[in-house]
């Protein structure tokens, strides 16, 4: 048989390995733990800021966040103001006082650290942020007897206390008294005590001169600042007996003192005689001692001391006063607290489960207030310090945390509790359920359980456990998941099966139950119960095992009586009875349970109960404390009570006592026991335990002997011999009860005696806790007589004397040294040897023997001293070879030593040499050298000596120390740009080396030194500041200065300056200057200014600090109010506005005023300027309601005004009646009439008409009060015949006003007509109703007439005559003012009156003309509307809109007659329009003004006056670019190296003005500039390359390219060039093609119109007029019409879309309809096809301008489907041509026309080569002339007609414009070189690119760059860069030279206007405004619509645009006319698309 394979232990090692780092790792796991906790309190200032750290540590690696301590909610970040770090620190940053928020900067925090093991909580951190506020501290005066001691206080302000406090006390002679804290005088005059007062001791009457203030300390910002005021004594000279008077509280508290420091506590007190002072000092028991003093606590005069305070001094202190009249007394409480601290034991314990743990917590501190529990940072229930969990589970597993809390601080310990073994206790998963049956049926309970170890189920039936029997099974298994499975099967279920089953799962871990009743219906049984037997004193519980069911009671008896009889009984209904604390005397006996349902049947069963009594013993006791030696002890254990039979056992030490000769137990009676010890033995001391123990329990007691022993020898100690420099060891030990005291001392001499303690600082003498004495590493000095001493205090003790011998070979005292000698001179060398005589001595060098007979220099002698040898070598006249190494060797029988000096002969050094310039700048010079021989004295230092090169060395040399041992120097402060020579010297002891030869070096420039010199900054008005400065000193420009840099910022923010770059002047001294604008208004900016050359910036100066000028306030006076005083005086009040809007200091305040119904007219105004907020506004109008306004002014301007606020002045008594008629009616009856008073100062409440007979007074006269609204009067029953008087008076709520004119009249038999009516001026609103009064009398009835303007009265719809003779007027016009005359007339008389209506309504349409424009603003003069308005008017509204933005508006008042519109775009079409408004309302618009600013996008400059290069710089001349009249805004500069491929952004916000700079760049480097400037017209962009120059200055050489052309094939003739080649067949081609197109053109001339094909037609003109009927037609879908006309679409150019808009030309044309089309006939999106497009002229003909028409009566029309129509202003491409293909070609396209062309210029067309073929139209687009024979937009050559139309355009890359030039001005254009005369050259390449600032970048990058004048590549503009966002569209109004020509067709309707369908005004434009903002379609339109303008573009002069002027535009019905007599060719020739050639009739 083979033996087994065996595992080779080297393959199982790394399966150990892997198993062990599991365990390590698993084992190393811990939960969190805080390391480094934060302070309690963290105080800080704001300018400080603070950090608060938190390192905690545990595996996994805790993560640390930081909670709320209120509510435990995680905080993050504040920005600027806290930031939570990783690391776990939470961060305070400095920050602004107005910054401080209350919710971070005074927060209660904590650290929480988590991982997986639980989480902790650090203990409270209140933090506090201090804001410096100011405050003020006082020295208070202290009044004071004579004599008595006193004690000034500093008040400190509460706020600030807790960081305030008094630093020291300062006279006013000048003494300073400072706190004391080390060694006060006690027994001074002046004593500062600990609290800050200052005691002053025994006054007297010269201390009353003298004031104190008091200095404080703000501990957190060290500031310090002296009382405001001086505290003095009161001294009062004492008029008799005084008894003790307090000037404070009898009871004070002192609370939160720290243990330490020191403590006063005061006891103020005056009397006379002096009064004496007694502190006291209550105990725990509440009585009183006296204070003890002494060093620690002292008393001066009445205040207690406490120096060093201790917790235990915390108490109530009691001061007594007393003098011979009376005493006081004052309490304190002093609690004196001590840091808090908490310990938890056990730091970590492992328990499994089921086992109690505990945790206790200790700690330590005063006070405390509370003990709190927290698990994983949750709170337990549980405030005591030891914290026991009975059962560990699961779920206690955790961090534990016990934290202590006081007042002001808490403190806190970790501990953890881990789960021990793999142990899980049982947990069941699966339960069974309450059920109920009938008797006979089966029952199945199933229990499930798992746990580990795998439970087991058992089963119980009310408490008794079941097992098998018929008719139960219990059952269970174990599943393959762990699970255990128990069944409990019944069959045939009896009643009496019923009750409480329980399954019970255990396992060695625990265990778990479940319980649920089984009901089985039948009547009530019990089961038998067995006998219970219970300890007395414990709760008993017993079941009653009741069955049957339904069961309606259950219930206990005792004795026949029903339970409960007593307190402790408590009967449950489930059959549970409960008795606490069970009695054998009330408890013990027989228990009855009755069970009964509803039928009344019964069941009873029977319980005995047994109560027993546990053992109870008493105290033992030995009787005595200890026992010696021999000694007898007795002891006895007795029992109290409890049942019996007891046993009793004696334990010692826990371990069951066994009978010997000296240890007897004796019991007596069943209830003692005796224990007996004799004799005591030292082995008897121990503990004694008595247990006796029943049924019931076990009692034990105890006691504890003491045996005391003196002591004996164990080890005792001899004497030692030990070799020196050894480890000696003594040992001394003893044995004894108790343990003995063991100590060593040494004599002080040679002999035993005078013994000494051993000096315990010598860390190699101890004595160890077992009495042994070592001496380690042992010297002679410790040889000697040692004593061992042992004692216990019984007995005399024990004592040994032993000598220690140390045994020493030689030995020297240093071992090794170095010795020099200067080289020439003589040395020696000694050496001495200690050690056990004799000693021999030998010398050697280098190891090598001294022979003196062979070296006569040395001489060797010896000599003793003192027990030692010394040995001494002489050497004569050293030199460099007696450098060595010597050793004197010493040798005795014990051994032998040496020691060994070095011999060093010095000298100096060498010269040093390999002087090197490593390194050089405009300031140092970094050298190098190589090391010279030092002459064996180190070189101290190398001297670097430089030199201007034309100073000398001896009187100019500088000089610069260098360590001796570097090899390397930087020599530093030297100039820029400077000659000088340097060389070294090498230095050591001995002297100086020579120079090294010297090195000549030239330094570099280098950045300005100095900053620039005397800077000013100075405002310039409210947006601007001037700042000037003049150069830096001339040797700190360090080269040439090229320009500064301003920077400036608010100098109230901390952000980086804003710079800009001024240009610098070479005139010498010349002062510099640059005006920042766009600045805030009044706010103070904070400037720099710095050089820079071309190496770098300099040096900034120092902040200058300057306000703008002040601006005027930007918002009204706030919270204005008015008040009504009296009937003509209003109060008005008003807080100023907000300070950061008002710009300035407010000078005063201005008060508009007037009666609100004029508010509108200015001039009805008056003003009141008044300095305060309030005034008073006096001589009002009585009962008028007023409007008012307030302004805040500065010295820069008025403020904005409040909103309006009124108020009414209150009433007054009214004015008399204005008129008054007396009118007779009968023979005894006056009629009186009357009219209201002209102002009736109030509401009219009653009018009083008098009247008396004539002759009489007026105390006589009658009166009669009438309603307010009763105007008349008929006073009856008068005397006939006779004269009467009348007056009228008006009465208003203050009363009756003044009386009317008097009226007399006389009665009379005849009654004339009359009208008591007046002349009056109604005022009527538009529409409303009128009626015009004409009250008659008059006997007979008179006759009444009406007059209306002078022509009789005729009745109608509108107006008839009311019964009493008013007219009454319904819905009165504007017609129907005038003068109405009401005619009465009878036969005694007539009379008439006249009215005059006048009729408001809305004003009629100003007419508003242009004044002026500039570039930033348009004038506008208003003039109101010639036809009168009724109603004044109050004001006009403005309206202006920008093209493609919002239309905006602004009110101005009615006198206003020009305007100025501020701060409008530059460059940029507008449209403006006004409407006047009164108090009716707004009337209606006046005709639109269509305009622009003036200005254009920014023209590139050329690079020469552009780009300036130095070596690391490139400095831009800003100003070189034009602004095209628009100001600057900004620009963005972008470089980039040559081959890189991205952009490097310098900045993007460049301010227009000065220089800018781009430093830093690396010399003579190629780079691509990409500048963008911009303005409010749009912007440009140039691209410029250039390189920066070398480091010397020179400029690099330009870049060529290579000209070999790489792409050949190899067998291409090398003679064969390209460049001629190429032009000579380009020309053939086009002869060719030449040829062949005047071919075909004869030919089809020939065959006549009739015959032509398509591609002929696409040349002709086309006029859209649906009017026209269409004689012919051709469908353009055919399949082929692409490819028969050679057509090839046009690049998908997107264009810039319109701003809001989502539509397009086309779609904008298809999908529009509105009231602007009007009649004209438009695409139908539901019509298939286009309308028919007439064809004009017919071929053949050539119709020159003004020539005569053609034929009406052509045949041939176009007619385009709905799939491929042609959309408006599209432009299109033929035969292949392209303007990117050749730009000559451009006029190769066709556009079609616009909806309506009655807007457009003259459509006259150049007749160039260019141009024949296809004429442009004129609202087409045009291209450049790249290169030509005629000039752009002029007529050049006879035919050559001018380019017009208001369209886009290519422009001339180099031209110029003439008067007929295109005026547009968005076209496509290259850089511009000279714009004015010069042509471009025919080599220059076309590169359009968009000029627009609407471009977008795609839109831009399809069409290249341009070139600007220095012919470098000019880049498309970018998006991020683009000022603009909207493409432009400019409107003309009317007609000009340039408009439609006659006989133009009427024109169809122009796309829908993007803001509605507006009616057109007089010139045919539309008065929309372009609202842009209500489009909602596509926003993309392409390249056919982008540029195209719907009228041409008025730039504010006349272009003349064609050679013979001809009439304006003609009207739509002049143009019918035209037609309708067959004359419309003429202008169908401008209108449509016509071919006009003058070399070419096709």
């Amino acid at each position: 048989m083979g033996t087994p394979p065996m595992v080779s232990p080297i393959r199982m090692l790394p399966l150990l390995l892997v198993a062990l780092a599991i365990r390590s790792a698993v084992c190393n796991e811990s939960g969190p733990v805080i390391v480094e906790e934060p302070d309690n309190r963290v105080d800080f200032s704001n300018s400080t800021g603070a950090n608060i750290h938190c390192s905690v540590r545990g595996h996994p690696k805790p993560s640390v966040v930081w909670v709320r301590a209120e509510d435990g909610t995680a905080i993050g970040d504040v920005p600027g103001l806290r930031r939570v770090l990783a690391n776990g620190t939470l961060m305070f940053p400095p920050f602004r006082a107005k910054d401080y928020r209350q919710e971070v900067h005074a927060q209660v925090y904590r650290c929480q650290a988590s991982n997986p093991h639980g989480s902790v909580h650090s203990r409270d951190v209140h933090v506090r942020a201090v804001v410096p506020q100011t405050y003020q501290v006082e020295a208070d005066n202290e009044h004071v007897i004579r004599g008595n001691s006193a004690i000034i206080k500093c008040e400190i302000p509460s706020f600030v206390a807790d960081f305030v406090g008094v630093q020291a006390w300062v006279d006013s002679e000048g003494q300073t008294y400072y706190p004391n804290s080390h060694n006060p005088n006690y027994d001074g005059k002046y004593l500062v005590l600990p609290s800050g007062e200052l005691h002053i001791r025994s006054v007297s009457s010269e201390d009353g001169f003298k004031s104190y203030k008091c200095r404080t300390v703000h501990r957190l910002t060290q500031e310090t600042r002296l009382s405001a005021t001086a505290g003095r004594l009161v001294i009062s000279a004492p008029g008799g007996h005084v008894q003790p008077k307090l000037s404070g509280d009898r009871l004070q508290e002192l609370s939160g003192e720290s243990a330490g420091s020191s403590i006063a506590m005061l006891c103020p007190a005056q009397a006379f005689p002096r009064p004496e002072f007694r502190w006291f000092k209550f105990n725990e028991n509440g009585r009183k001692a006296s204070v003890e003093l002494g060093e620690r606590i002292k008393q001066v005069g009445g205040t207690l001391i406490i120096r060093e305070a201790k917790v235990e001094d915390s108490g109530k202190y009691l001061c007594v006063v007393n003098n011979s009249v009376g005493g006081e007394s004052v309490e304190t409480v002093l609690t004196v607290t001590a840091p808090l601290s908490a310990q938890v034991e056990p730091k970590v314990q492992t328990v499994e489960f089921g086992r109690p743990a505990t945790f206790t917590c200790t700690y330590r501190g005063n006070p405390v207030k509370s003990v709190s529990w927290l698990k994983d940072g949750t709170p337990i229930e549980h405030k005591e310090a030891v914290l026991h969990i009975n059962s560990v589970g699961r779920e206690d597993k955790g961090m534990y945390q016990c934290f202590v809390r006081n007042d002001q601080e808490s403190a806190q310990a970790t501990a953890e509790l881990k789960l021990g073994g793999r142990f899980e206790p049982p947990q069941l998963t699966y339960t069974f359920e309450t059920s109920t049956l009938q008797p006979g049926s089966s029952v199945y309970l199933n229990c499930v359980a798992a746990g580990n170890p795998t439970p087991e189920i058992t089963w119980e039936l009310d408490g008794t456990r079941l097992s098998n029997s018929e008719r139960m099974q219990v059952g269970q298994y174990v599943t393959v998941n762990g699970e255990v499975v128990s069944h409990l099967n019944i069959s045939g279920v009896l009643t009496n099966d019923g009750g409480q089953y329980a399954c019970v799962a255990s396992s060695t871990v625990g265990s778990v139950k479940h319980a649920a009743r089984l009901n089985v219906y039948g009547l009530p049984n019990i089961r038998p119960m067995d006998k219970v037997a219970v300890v007395a004193g414990e709760n008993m519980i017993v079941h009653c095992p009741v069955a049957g069911y339904p069961i309606d009671s259950i219930v206990w008896e005792k004795n026949g009586r029903m339970l409960p009889i007593n307190r402790r009984q408590h009967p449950h209904d489930n059959g549970t009875l409960l008795i606490e604390a069970v009695e054998r005397s009330s408890d013990q006996g027989r228990y009855t349970c009755v069970a009964r349902n509803s039928q009344g049947y019964t069941a009873r069963g029977d319980l005995d109960v047994q109560v027993m009594e546990p053992p109870e013993l008493l105290p033992i006791e030995f009787g005595v404390e200890a026992f010696y030696e021999g000694d007898v002890a007795q002891a006895s254990c007795r029992m109290r009570k409890g049942d019996r039979p007891v046993t009793f056992r004696w334990l010692f030490n826990g371990v069951g006592v066994v009978n010997t000769e000296s240890t007897m137990v004796n019991n007596l009676g069943g209830t003692t026991s005796i224990l007996i010890l004799d004799p005591v033995r030292a082995h008897h001391q121990g503990i004694y335990s008595c247990s006796a123990s029943n049924d019931a329990g076990v009692a034990q007691v105890e006691a504890t002997v003491i045996v005391n022993v003196p002591p004996r020898w164990i080890v005792e100690p001899t004497d030692k011999a030990f070799d020196l420099g050894s480890d000696a060891r003594l040992e001394c030990k003893a044995d004894s009860f108790p343990r003995p005291s063991l100590g060593w001392k040494k004599a002080a001499g040679t002999t035993p005696g005078d013994y000494r303690d051993l000096v315990v600082s010598n860390p190699n003498v101890k004595v160890t806790d077992d009495g042994t004495l070592q001496i380690i590493n042992i010297q002679k000095s410790h040889e000697g007589y040692y004593l061992c001493e042992a004692n216990n205090g019984i007995g005399a003790g024990l004592s040994t004397v032993i000598y220690v011998r140390v045994q020493a070979p030689p030995q020297f005292k240093i071992q090794y040294r170095n010795q020099t000698a200067s080289r020439g001179e003589d040395a020696v060398l000694e050496c001495e040897a200690e050690g056990e005589t004799p000693i021999g001595i030998l010398w050697s060098k280098s190891k090598h023997s001294i022979d003196q007979a062979k070296e006569p220099r040395y001489t060797i002698r010896e000599e003793m001293r003192g027990g030692s040898v010394h040995s001494s070598l002489h050497i004569k006249t050293t030199d460099r070879s007696d450098s060595a190494v010597y050793t004197c060797v010493a040798t005795n029988a014990f051994g032998s030593a040496d020691t060994n000096i070095n011999l060093i002969i010095q000298e100096r050094p060498e010269q040093p040499s390999s002087l090197k310039v490593l390194d050089k700048s405009g300031r140092s010079v970094e050298l190098s050298w190589t090391r010279p021989y030092d002459g064996n004295s180190p070189i101290t230092r190398y001297i670097v000596e430089y030199k201007l090169s034309r100073r000398n060395w001896e009187t100019d040399g500088e000089r610069m120390m260098v360590p001796g041992e570097q090899s390397m120097a930087a020599v530093l402060d030297l100039r820029p740009a400077t000659t000088y020579h340097l060389r070294i010297v090498a230095r050591n002891e001995i002297g100086d080396s020579e120079p090294s030869d010297t090195v000549t070096i030239i330094t570099a420039e280098e950045a300005p030194s100095g900053p620039p010199r005397d800077l000013k900054v100075t405002a310039v008005d409210q947006t601007s500041l001037r700042v000037t400065w003049k150069p830096p000193l001339r040797e700190e420009w360090n080269g040439d200065i090229q320009g500064y840099q301003v920077g400036y910022r608010l100098a109230s923010s901390n952000n980086s300056y804003v710079f800009e770059t001024v240009e610098f002047s070479k005139e010498m001294g010349k002062e510099h200057h640059l005006v920042i604008s766009k600045l805030n208004v009044y706010t103070e900016y904070a400037v720099v200014v710095s050089a820079f050359n071309k190496i770098g910036q300099g040096p900034k100066t120092e902040e200058f600090l300057a306000y703008t000028a002040e601006g005027t306030p930007q918002q009204p006076p706030q919270d204005v109010t008015c008040t009504t005083l009296t009937s003509q005086t209003i109060r008005v009040s008003w807080s100023s506005p907000p300070l950061e809007t008002v710009q300035g200091v407010i000078k005063g305040y201005k008060v508009f005023y007037g009666p609100s119904d004029v508010w509108y007219d200015e001039e009805s105004k008056d003003i009141k300027i008044t300095p305060s907020t309030e005034t008073h506004l006096h001589g009002l109008q009585k009962y008028t309601n007023y409007s008012l306004q307030v302004l805040a002014h500065t010295s820069g301007g008025e403020g904005v005004r409040s909103q309006p606020i009124h108020c009414q002045t209150d009433q007054d008594i009214p004015e008399a009646p204005t008129s008054v008629k007396a009118l007779v009616m009968s023979a005894d009856s006056i009629l009186v009439s009357w009219l209201p008073p002209e102002r009736p100062n109030g509401i009219i409440t009653q009018y009083t008409v008098y009247y008396k007979e004539h002759g009489k007074s007026d105390s006589e006269a009658t009166l009669q009060k009438l309603l307010p609204s009763q105007l008349s009067y008929e006073a009856s029953g008068l005397k006939r015949r006779d004269a009467y008087v009348f007056w009228v008076t008006a009465s208003t709520t203050v009363g009756e006003g003044e009386m009317s004119d008097l009226v007399h009249l006389k009665l009379s038999n005849k009654v004339p007509a009359k009208i008591a009516s007046f002349d009056e001026e109604y005022l009527a609103t538009y529409k409303e109703d009128v009626k015009l009064l004409c009250q008659v009398v008059g006997l007979p009835t008179p006759d009444i007439r009406w007059t209306v303007h002078g022509e009789p009265f005729t009745p109608n719809d509108r107006m008839r005559l009311l019964p009493e003779g008013s007219l009454l007027i319904r819905q009165v016009s504007r017609d129907d003012a005038g003068e109405y005359t009401c005619h009465v007339e009878n036969p005694y008389g007539q009379d008439t009156i006249t009215h005059k209506l006048l009729i408001q309504a809305p004003p009629h349409p100003p007419e508003i003309t242009l004044q002026s424009t500039t570039t930033n603003s348009i004038e506008v003069k208003l003039k109101p509307s010639v036809i009168d308005d009724t109603t004044p008017i109050h004001g006009y509204t403005i309206y202006y809109k920008p093209e493609f933005s919002n239309e905006e508006s602004v009110q101005v008042p009615a006198s206003t007659r020009t305007y100025t519109l501020e701060s409008l775009w530059c460059g940029s079409q507008y449209q403006i329009y006004a409407s006047a408004y009164n108090k009716i309302g707004t009337g209606e618009s006046s005709e639109v003004l269509n305009t622009r600013t003036k200005g254009k996008k920014p023209e590139v400059p050329e690079v020469h006056r552009f780009v300036e290069v130095s070596s690391s710089s490139i400095t831009l001349h800003l100003n070189a670019w034009q602004d095209g009249g628009c100001p600057m805004n900004y620009f963005v500069v972008e470089y980039k190296p040559r081959h890189q491929t991205e952009w490097i952004m310098a900045s993007n916000q460049v301010k227009p003005t000065g220089n800018y700079a781009i430093m830093e760049l690396t010399p003579a480097t190629w780079y691509n500039l990409r500048i963008s400037a911009h303005n409010n017209a749009g912007s440009s962009v140039a691209e410029y390359e250039c390189a920066t120059l070398t480091v010397t200055g020179a400029t690099l050489p330009p870049s060529v390219p290579d000209s070999h052309v790489s792409w050949l094939p190899d067998w291409w003739p090398k003679w064969l060039d390209l460049n001629v080649l190429v032009p000579v067949i380009a020309t053939i081609v086009v002869i060719i093609v030449g040829i062949v197109v005047v071919c075909v053109a004869v030919t089809r001339r020939k065959n006549g119109i009739e015959n032509l094909r398509l591609r002929e037609e696409v040349y002709q003109q086309y006029q859209y007029n649906a009017s026209m009927p269409p004689p012919s037609t051709m469908d353009k879908r055919h399949p082929g019409f692409r490819e028969e006309l050679g057509y090839i679409p046009p690049p998908n150019r997107k264009l810039p879309p319109v701003p809001n808009s989502q539509y397009n030309t086309c779609d904008r044309i298809k999908r529009g309809g509105g009231s602007g089309r009007r009649e004209h006939a438009t695409w139908d999106p539901r019509r298939p096809m286009y309308e028919e497009l007439s064809l004009h002229p017919p071929p053949g003909r050539r119709i020159p301008p003004g020539g005569p028409l053609p034929p009406h009566n052509s045949q041939d029309t176009l007619r385009s489907g709905g799939d491929d129509e042609i959309c408006p202003y599209a432009t299109f491409h033929l035969l292949g041509f392209r303007e990117e293909m050749d730009p000559q070609q451009a006029g190769n396209n066709f556009q079609t026309f616009p909806y309506q062309n009655g807007h457009g210029s003259q459509q006259n067309f150049v007749n160039s080569p260019a141009s024949r073929s296809m004429p442009r139209h004129g609202s087409g687009n045009y291209y450049s002339c790249v290169s030509g024979d005629y000039n752009c937009g002029h007529a050049p050559n006879e035919g050559h007609q001018p380019r017009h139309g208001s369209g886009n355009y290519y422009s001339c890359v180099a031209g110029e414009y003439g008067s007929g030039g295109p005026p547009s001005s968005t076209y496509y254009s290259t850089v511009p070189g000279d714009m004015t005369t010069s042509r471009m050259s025919n080599n220059s390449a076309f590169s359009p690119t968009y000029d627009d600032p609407a471009r977008s970048d795609e839109e831009s990058d399809q069409y290249g760059g341009s070139t600007y004048s220095g012919g470098g590549p000019y880049a498309r503009a970018i998006d991020s860069v683009s000022q603009s966002g909207t493409a432009k569209r400019l409107m003309n109004r009317g007609s000009t030279s340039g408009s439609a020509g006659q006989g133009s067709p009427e024109p169809p309707p122009p796309p829908p206007p993007r803001n509605g369908d507006l009616p057109l005004d007089s010139s045919g434009l539309g008065s929309s405004l372009n609202d842009s903002n209500n489009s909602t379609a596509s926003n993309q339109f392409s390249e056919a619509e982008c540029d195209h303008d719907l009228v041409q573009r008025n730039y504010g002069e006349k272009h003349n645009v064609q050679a013979n002027p001809v009439k304006a535009t003609k009207s739509t019905e002049e143009m019918r006319k035209l037609l309708d007599k067959n004359e419309a060719a003429a202008h169908i020739q401008n209108g449509g698309l016509r071919m006009v050639s003058n070399e070419m009739n096709v």
